[in-house]
Order: C-alpha cells, then sequence, then structure tokens
C-alpha cells in the first residue's frame, strides 16, 4: 500500500505535467518533484522505524562532532536499541536542518535550545506543567557554562554575583552568555572567536574570569594537561541550558505516541547509573570521544 504522501506526490505530479503554467508556481518541476518525493521517502521510511535525524556539521565536545560521534550519538543509538528502532544522520549546516525539519524533511533535529519561535520548524518534548515549555527532563543533555579562573586567582563567583572582579570577564565571539553577562551589568570582552583564545586572555591577565561551555574546556584541559595547572573551574556554574532531541511536526502529528516513547527513552538512558558515569568522565575531560 503506498503511503498517503506518496499517493499525493503521484496525483499532483500527473495534475502539474499537465498543466506547465502551474509548474512555474513551484520554481520548477525537479525542484518540486525531489523535495516532495523526498517527503514522501521520509514518511514512508518512518513507518518502518527507520528515523533520520539532522546535526550541525560543526564540533560541539564531547555531545557531537563532525564525524557523527559524540554522546548525543551514543545517547540515540541506546534509545534505538530500547525502542527496536533504527536512526539515521545527516551533518548540514544548522540553519539547513532547521529548515528540513520544518519541511519534514527529517525526523527530528540533534541539540536544539528551547527557543518558542523555534517551534514553527518542530516540536519539543513538552513541559508536564507548562505547555509553553520545554521538559528539561527529557533533553538530550544540560550544557553547562562554567567560570573558569587563574590558578590562585582571587575573583570568584557565589552563584549569584562575582566578587573580586577587577578586570572584564571574558566569553567567546556570539555566544549566548555574552547577552546574559551585559544584562547583569558585567563588563565582557568578547573578541576572542573561541574558548582557547578566551583562555589565552585568561592567562595573559587580561580577563579575570572566563565563562565557557563545560564541555569545551573539559576537552581542551585534556587535550593540553600543562594548561590544567594554569587555570582552575570553579565549583558553581554560571548558567544551565537544556538541550533537545526536536521532533518534525509530521512525526508527531502522525505518530504522537513514538514520539513520546522516544523522549521518554532518552530520559531512562539519562538516568542510568552508567550513562551518568559516561557524562560525568567526558565532562571533566577523562574521556571526551
Amino acid at each position: 500500500m503506498l503511503h498517503p504522501s506518496l499517493k499525493i506526490f503521484l496525483n499532483l505530479h500527473r495534475l502539474l505535467m499537465g498543466r506547465p503554467s502551474a509548474l512555474l508556481l513551484f520554481g520548477g518541476v525537479r525542484r518540486w518533484q525531489a523535495w516532495m518525493l523526498l517527503a514522501a521517502v521520509s514518511a514512508t521510511a518512518a513507518e518502518k522505524g527507520e528515523l533520520t535525524f539532522c546535526y550541525e556539521n560543526e564540533n560541539i565536545r564531547p555531545w557531537q562532532y563532525r564525524d557523527g560521534t559524540g554522546l548525543n550519538f551514543e545517547l540515540l543509538d541506546r534509545v534505538a536499541a530500547r525502542l527496536g528502532l533504527h536512526f539515521r544522520y545527516q551533518a548540514a549546516p544548522w540553519k539547513r536542518c532547521l529548515l528540513d525539519l520544518k519541511g519534514n524533511m527529517v525526523s527530528g533535529v540533534l541539540d536544539a535550545s528551547f527557543k518558542t519561535e523555534r517551534r514553527e520548524n518542530g516540536t519539543y518534548p513538552q513541559h508536564p506543567a507548562n505547555p509553553a515549555a520545554a521538559d528539561p527532563s527529557r533533553a538530550l543533555h544540560i550544557e553547562r557554562y562554567v567560570v573558569v579562573r587563574r590558578q590562585g586567582g582571587t575573583a570568584d563567583w557565589n552563584g549569584k554575583t562575582f566578587e573580586r572582579l577587577v578586570n572584564p570577564a571574558g566569553a567567546p565571539l556570539g555566544y549566548s552568555v555574552v547577552d546574559d553577562l551585559k544584562q547583569a551589568g558585567i563588563t565582557v570582552d568578547d573578541g576572542a572567536p573561541t574558548t582557547f583564545d578566551v583562555l589565552q586572555k585568561l592567562l595573559r591577565g587580561r580577563i579575570d574570569v572566563a565563562i565557557l561551555l563545560q564541555g569545551e574546556v573539559a576537552a581542551l584541559l585534556g587535550d593540553d594537561p600543562s594548561l590544567a595547572g594554569k587555570v582552575e573551574v570553579l565549583p558553581r556554574p554560571y548558567a544551565e541550558k537544556p538541550y533537545y532531541l526536536m521532533l518534525s511536526h509530521r512525526l508527531t502529528r502522525e505518530d504522537p505516541e513514538l514520539a513520546r516513547r522516544i523522549w521518554s527513552a532518552i530520559a531512562l538512558e539519562r538516568a542510568t547509573p552508567d550513562w551518568q558515569a559516561r557524562e560525568r568522565r567526558a565532562l571533566t575531560g577523562s574521556s571526551t570521544r
């Protein structure tokens, strides 16, 4: 039996092939055919338990790497095994992933933080007490911004305010935490593009603290043990932010039970002692791969 999406594609194909003027409305038959056929194939694959997820083609250590390794993939492979599903992954620029999700070309997108406007692209696991929010207990992971200072430095973070901060705080260019710091009245040096560059500013005394992603810091300290003796990560994180597996509107509309099972399985796997130990090792630099 043909999937309904494939039937629609075939019927519209016959109609449009007989009306050349109508093809112009779709930007040309080839583009339209490719779009509709891919959407139909995606839907048919989902019926067979095969789901394709898109991920950004950048390294986000230790969660995901360009080559398809990282904690996100390990976690989702466990979820697939638990549910008897098969997940396929494809890398693309972030905006392309979101567009493909919106067009139901993929079944999901990895590592999306919650933004209200992003809901037009896909669906988050809904918070049980607040339908307008996402449920952090079913996130892929919680990303932490940590506070790093020079070894023996006096600047401190008590969980609410900075103490003995003389020079600016540093953070990488373009990171969302820069706006958070500025809104809190903190002077920020965000001229460095990478975590490594921010740490170099810290070591040279140009900034008193660095606000950085925990996974990136752990990876750098693991790569360069000499650096670990020059800086220290303060015990209280500056901020925490959940990152989710967003699912397509088609999947959550046509099979809401499958969507619920996937998100619930993520929560169950993350709660297991062996997974928590795996995540801890990665985030402390013991193992990032």
